[in-house]
């Protein structure tokens, strides 16, 4: 690692399903907190119910929750994650 990178200790994760458990997983296996984005539609999906942390990002309209550039960013911020995984942006 570069003597200016700080180590990754927390991950939002915006992707849904088989995706996002699959970085849940990979998360835990290096030590990383995983924050679920999710759309009111995931409410109760497994990814949510097992993330260290879950925040909604809107309605069950991906173009208004996992497909907003903001409404992502915002979730990341707002979770103090230092990095963020997402196939959608």
């Amino acid at each position: 690692m570069s003597p200016n990178r700080r180590p990754v200790t927390r991950v939002l994760i915006a992707n849904r399903g088989e995706i996002a458990l699959r970085i849940l997983r990979a998360c835990r296996q290096l030590g990383i907190d995983a924050v679920v984005a999710y759309s009111e539609a995931d409410r109760e999906s497994r990814a949510v119910l097992v993330a260290d942390e879950a925040i909604c990002i809107g309605p069950a309209d991906a173009k208004q929750s996992y497909l907003s550039a903001p409404a992502v960013i915002s979730a990341a911020l707002a979770t103090g994650r230092s990095e963020e995984h997402t196939s959608e942006l």
